[in-house]
């Protein structure tokens, strides 16, 4: 952040994109900063903005994450500049006059924390090779403790050996390199719940389902990743508990076997069950852990169903709603008919 003379803070935005949008020079002089993410979109910037500064995203040639598909380094991600590639780059920088000030990487989401440690050494010997760079953006992808078994990340445990090899590398070189991070998620998912109603139960030989009237097009995690969110049956009104549980199959409204709040952990094709409190019709399920990559991911308007409301909790539990439910006339407003003569 950047304070201004009037002491309002101006956010500052770094850009790094699988793509370049065809506006993106509009956004660079609007002030945002590009993190090049590959070779031509290097040479994209660097022959619109020929002298101007630039960042660049490395692969650095180690991923990890929660599951394979949330791994975003190594040789098997798309993602970033191979860190081999570094005197191509460099090429490219000296063609255009480029000044390089950043270097980001990113090894995925959920990540291990060694191996965090690990890519940190390798991110700030790839400043080395750039003597004009002042700022390395590590990421992010710390673990976050969605579930009452699982250990979230210790950032000032892992981060102490990163310190130190930031210090190092200023004694060695002069240079005090900024850190930067992105701990959205680890700050945000478990700040948010799905609220749900049971609208329906299913029974067969071998399985007990919860037919929830929400789903993947909120919460996509479980179906893409096999993610696990805790759920919570909460009776209707007027309604007191058994006090007997039940190992449910939770799915959601969709038609669309892949619909499913419980698969097992990593296998989202592997049905698994849930011990929950017994639940009928009409009773709700919480679905927490559901802020951060949630709403953004969900497979919107999927089957038609319209996007849910949003409501957020002040610090004196006063409920404001800030995103309204989805009108029929909203899904359909991009919707044109064919003209008359249109040849069928």
């Amino acid at each position: 952040m950047s304070a201004h003379a009037d002491s309002r803070p101006a956010l500052q935005l770094h850009l790094s994109s699988q793509e370049l949008p065809v506006f993106f020079p509009e956004l660079v002089r609007a002030g945002m900063s590009v993190n090049a993410c590959s070779l031509s979109q290097l040479s994209q910037f660097g022959a619109a903005f020929p002298g101007a500064e630039v960042g660049l995203r490395f692969n650095p040639g180690l991923g990890s994450g929660g599951t394979g598909k949330t791994n975003v380094g190594g040789p098997d991600s798309s993602f970033g500049i191979w860190h081999e590639l570094v005197p191509q780059v460099q090429q490219i920088v000296a063609q255009y006059k480029l000044r390089v000030v950043r270097i980001h990487t990113h090894i995925g989401s959920g990540s291990d924390p060694l191996v965090w440690q690990r890519v940190s050494g390798m991110s700030i010997d790839l400043c080395r090779a750039f003597p004009s760079v002042t700022t390395l953006n590590l990421g992010g992808g710390y673990k976050v403790a969605r579930m009452s078994y699982e250990k979230g990340t210790d950032l000032a445990l892992i981060g102490a050996p990163v310190r130190d090899a930031f210090l190092a590398f200023a004694a060695q070189t002069g240079r005090k390199l900024h850190l930067m991070i992105e701990p959205g998620t680890f700050l945000l998912a478990n700040s948010c719940s799905l609220v749900s109603r049971v609208q329906d139960t299913a029974q067969t030989p071998s399985r007990s389902f919860l037919k929830l009237d929400a789903g993947m097009t909120e919460v996509l995690r479980p179906s893409l990743y096999g993610a696990q969110h805790p759920l919570v049956v909460v009776k209707r009104a007027g309604c007191a508990p058994s006090g007997q549980t039940r190992r449910y199959v939770v799915v959601g409204h969709c038609c669309e076997s892949g619909d499913l709040l419980t698969p097992a952990p990593g296998e989202p094709e592997t049905i698994a069950e849930r011990e929950l409190a017994e639940a009928d019709i009409g009773d709700y399920c919480v679905v927490e852990g559901s802020g951060a990559y949630c709403a953004g991911m969900a497979t919107k308007n999927y089957n038609s169903f319209p996007e849910a409301a949003e409501v957020m909790r002040d610090t004196k539990r006063g409920l404001h709603l800030i995103r309204a439910k989805q009108t029929l006339e909203q899904i359909t407003a991009n919707e044109r008919p064919l003209p008359a003569n249109a040849a069928l």
